[in-house]
Order: C-alpha cells, then sequence, then structure tokens
C-alpha cells in the first residue's frame, strides 16, 4: 500500500501519528495482543465501546498498513480472526511504554492490565515485550 498519500510530513512521530493516532487504533491492537481478542464480536464488547463502524474502519486501516491479518475462522465462514503480523507486533514495545507512562503519570490508569504490566515493564523492559510476545503467539 502506498502510504505516503497520507502523510501530513515526513516527521516519524507525524507519520506514526497518521496511522496509530487516533482514539480507537491502539485500543485494537490492545485488544489482540494483552486480551487476545480475535474477532469483530470480541472487539464490540471492550469496555471502551468503539462504535460498529469506528470499528470496521480501524481493522481495515490496520490491515491496509500491514499490522494486522484477516482469515476466516476455522469453525465458521461468516467469522474473522484478526490477528498481528511481524510488523504489528512490533507495536508491542509501543503499548508498554504507553502502559507504563499512564501508571507513573494519570491517576486514573489503575486496570489490572496497567499495573501488572506497567510494574514488570518497569523492571525488566526486554524480559516483559518478549514475554507479552510469546503470550500472544501462544494464544493464536
Amino acid at each position: 500500500m502506498d502510504t505516503s498519500k497520507n502523510q501530513r510530513s515526513h516527521c516519524g512521530i507525524s507519520c506514526a501519528l497518521d496511522v496509530l493516532g487516533d482514539k480507537w487504533t491502539l485500543i485494537v491492537v490492545r485488544d489482540i495482543v494483552l486480551l487476545h481478542k480475535k474477532t469483530f464480536k470480541e472487539f464490540v464488547a471492550s469496555s471502551e465501546r468503539v462504535a460498529t463502524n469506528i470499528l470496521a474502519d480501524r481493522l481495515k486501516k490496520l490491515e491496509n498498513y500491514g499490522l494486522i491479518a484477516k482469515k476466516k475462522a476455522p469453525n465458521s465462514l461468516k467469522v474473522n480472526h484478526y490477528s498481528l503480523t511481524e510488523k504489528g507486533l512490533s507495536l508491542i514495545p509501543l503499548l508498554l511504554e504507553l502502559q507504563s507512562w499512564a501508571y507513573d503519570c494519570l491517576e486514573n490508569a489503575t486496570g489490572k492490565i496497567t499495573q501488572s504490566i506497567a510494574a514488570s515493564y518497569q523492571n525488566d523492559k526486554n524480559q516483559t515485550v518478549q514475554q507479552v510476545r510469546e503470550n500472544y503467539l501462544k494464544s493464536l
């Protein structure tokens, strides 16, 4: 996919935000990698309550950028399973940095995922990234 048409500038941060900088995209990635969600129905059930049209758009966007792959569920041709690609897996350190930052700096970031992962990540970043990656891959 030629993504240069969608970029505001050539700044790396600006380019990354063009892909990931909306309210929902990283929530979808979080749900896939940390909560092992795979289906549209599972994403819709998230506590953040994303609208179905926005969710469909973000899944398509992630797929177009090569961050997720979509395939039919083995038990139903009507259900799609979404999974991270290698490119998508490379977002794990970013997710963990955001979790860690939120845990340190935001009073309301007190969810179980935030607390446990942030504490582990602050203790040993590389090991936590590897552990999250391995746990995700085992869930496939």
